[in-house]
């Protein structure tokens, strides 16, 4: 992988922190959204669901990665290399999409309530995330190609006896992925994010001349749409210009690694998406931090009591322990 011992602990806090921060804060919103969608649901509520559905299957693979991280090389068995890197790369593109679509959806539902109520219908929402699953995974498929690629040939060392994982290709094997990586970029990233600015800032415009709209409501729509755009900038964007500076200089982006970094972040940031989202998923937040704080401060409450109670005594024992000091 190339990594130096410095960069290696720092991909391993970045992994670590987003496994042990997302994973609970995905399954909090995956029984949210679950029960929900059984009682009734919304092609916001689908979108969510299948978003974090997404983001659980991510955080499950994560861990290949960070033993790869830990040793410095790829040390597991070699069909897990590509099955990792395809679900890795699969879920990021997944995720590109699922959050487009939730842009679409808020600005239809701001910019025409009325004719998007009406309309609306959670089995299309369920038709595009099979759509989104299986572009992901078309586009993503290029991880076996590139890893097999002329495995029978006698002259190029056999993937499975080297201790790297989807790092070393041949010029050959570059003049394919170096463009193919820019279309990923584009169809992934750039129209993806253009679709978002279009659509939340269009939200942000007509939502801040609605005045008999709830203070509260529309500073928590403003919020979603600033922190999704801020999603696309912090995580999306340094991962695909790096696809870019690659194929000018027609070769691996040497800050590939870190910028790939930032993209595992989004699957610890799209929680607070699901929080302004839905009111389900606010709802289940705080009934848990509730339970966590009760938890927390009923022993301390509990044991400054008995602290309290010990240190007052009974009458007798207070003028006992005075005539003793006294002494």
């Amino acid at each position: 992988m190339g990594l130096t011992v410095g960069f290696s602990k720092l991909v391993l806090g970045v992994y670590g922190f987003t496994l042990i921060t997302g994973l609970p804060a995905n399954i909090l919103a995956f029984y949210t959204f679950l029960q929900k969608i059984r009682k009734r649901s919304t092609p916001m509520d689908v979108l969510l669901f299948s978003l974090t559905i997404s983001d659980l299957i991510f955080l499950l693979f994560l861990p290949f990665r960070m033993v790869e991280v830990a040793n410095m090389k790829w040390t597991m068995p070699y069909f897990l290399c590509p099955l990792s890197g395809f679900i890795f790369y699969s879920v990021i593109a997944n995720s590109v999409l699922h959050l487009t679509a939730i842009s679409v959806e808020r600005y239809l539902g701001v910019a025409f309530p009325i004719k998007y109520k009406l309309k609306r219908n959670p089995r299309s929402a369920i038709i595009a995330c099979v759509i989104f699953s299986m572009m992901s995974m078309a586009h993503c498929s290029i991880i076996y190609f590139m890893q097999y690629h002329n495995y029978f040939n006698p002259n190029i060392t056999d993937p499975s006896k080297r201790n790297t994982c989807y790092e070393e290709f041949t010029h050959e094997q570059l003049d394919i992925l170096l463009p193919f990586r820019v279309e990923l970029s584009v169809v992934f990233f750039l129209i993806p994010f253009l679709i978002c600015c279009f659509c939340y800032i269009q939200c942000i415009r007509i939502l801040s001349r609605l005045s008999n709209v709830n203070a509260k409501k529309r500073y928590r729509a403003m919020g979603m749409a600033l922190g999704t755009l801020l999603v696309f900038v912090i995580c999306f964007m340094p991962f695909n210009i790096s696809h870019l500076e690659g194929f000018i200089r027609g070769n691996s982006s040497e800050w590939r690694h870190p910028a790939l970094l930032t993209s595992t972040l989004n699957a610890c940031l799209d929680p607070f998406i699901f929080y302004f989202s839905s009111s389900a998923v606010r709802e289940t937040f705080k009934n848990v931090l509730r339970g966590l704080a009760r938890r927390l401060l009923l022993p301390c409450c509990h044991s400054a009591l008995y602290c309290s109670l010990f240190n007052r005594g009974k009458p007798e024992e207070r003028t006992q322990s005075t005539d003793d000091s006294i002494r």
